[in-house]
């Protein structure tokens, strides 16, 4: 490493940062350890923290407690807030791979929430699709989905590995016009940090959605929350 009056958590940071960009240290990978970084560039661990502190001030690295310190990947921007798009074409617009994992489906009697976003009483059962979706393998967002039984009784006959909800409405004749969007940043809880890949406690966009079909009939309402590290969100507004 080239000394040139820099010092030396500046000279650490910088080979840190070069090898980033060069793909040694790849998006969502380790770096080494503190201690094997002190051995690589024979320095006090303070100096090494402070490499580190640095690179992670800029967004570049991310601590991860039990774990060790991340490389960030770049961030994910979605266009959602002002198109309504399948969550599979959007990533795929952006070059990406998406994949869905389905953790849930099933029909049940709403609760209270769901009743009055779906418009519906509390006997009349729902579905409910929580689904885990990834881009470039990388979980992105988390998804709970209610859609009204009487809309879809069928629901249950689809594989949302393969085929979007969207898609699916739409063919059964409940295309999705227009959607109520409200969102709150709130903290990961154990369950959500888990399959998102995140610590606890770390930020998440918190959508609400309220799909609306023909004659402004609700036919989904989702929950989504979004890791806070990775996704930044476009909001168009024309006056």
């Amino acid at each position: 490493m080239d000394s040139k009056n820099l010092p030396k958590h500046t000279l650490i940071e910088n080979d840190i940062l070069s090898k980033i960009k060069n793909g040694t240290y790849k998006p969502n990978t380790l770096i080494p350890k503190e201690i094997e970084l002190m051995e690589i560039y024979g320095v006090s661990r303070p100096t090494v923290r402070q490499a580190i502190q640095s690179l992670v001030n800029k967004g570049l690295l991310a601590k991860r407690k039990k774990r060790g310190t991340i490389v960030c990947q770049s961030k994910i921007s979605q266009e959602f807030t002002h198109i309504i798009e399948s969550y599979n074409d959007e990533v795929k617009n952006k070059g990406l791979t998406p994949k869905t994992h389905v953790i849930l489906l099933q029909k049940e009697l709403p609760s209270q929430e769901v009743c009055d976003n779906l418009q519906i009483t509390k006997d009349e059962f729902v579905y409910k699709l929580v689904r885990l979706r990834y881009a470039d393998e990388q979980p992105i967002v988390l998804v709970t989905s209610y859609i009204p039984n009487k809309i879809f009784p069928k629901l249950n006959e689809f594989n949302f590995e393969d085929v979007s909800l969207y898609s699916a409405l739409d063919d059964n004749n409940y295309p999705i016009l227009q959607v109520r969007r409200k969102l709150e940043v709130l903290s990961a809880d154990e369950t959500t940090s888990d399959l998102l890949n995140i610590d606890e406690n770390d930020p998440i966009f918190y959508f609400h959605t309220v799909g609306l079909t023909k004659n402004n009939v609700p036919a989904e309402y989702s929950i989504a929350k979004y890791r806070g590290d990775i996704n930044s969100f476009e909001i168009y507004i024309q006056r």
